[in-house]
């Protein structure tokens, strides 16, 4: 006796073991954990320049503002922040993000 000749030969207890299945498969599917907005951690780069014995006005025009201007010309950036101090320069770029909900 094969496994599918089981089936055949007895259909209702195949009626009541897909209902079985069914029924526990929408119990599951109720259980699942689902979110309506996920946790996304959004990607930021960080561009970090250094100019000994620079002063925060140096820093500013001759390496953070070229530095700017370049990126500037990516595409998808959504914002960008610098920071200026002694002989160093911080800048933050943040990408625009294209979330997609199904």
């Amino acid at each position: 006796m094969n496994f599918s000749e089981l089936f055949i030969k007895r259909p209702v207890m195949t009626s009541l073991v897909m209902l079985a299945v069914v029924v526990f498969g929408l119990f599951a599917y109720r259980l699942l954990p689902v979110n309506d907005l996920p946790a996304i951690d959004f990607p930021t780069i960080q561009v970090s320049s250094s100019l000994p014995g620079a002063s925060p006005e140096t820093m500013a025009t001759a390496v953070a503002t070229p530095l700017e201007r370049q990126f500037s010309t990516i595409a998808g950036l959504d914002s960008m922040s610098s920071t200026n101090g002694q002989g160093a320069s911080n800048i933050v770029l943040n990408p625009h993000l294209t979330v997609v909900v199904p």
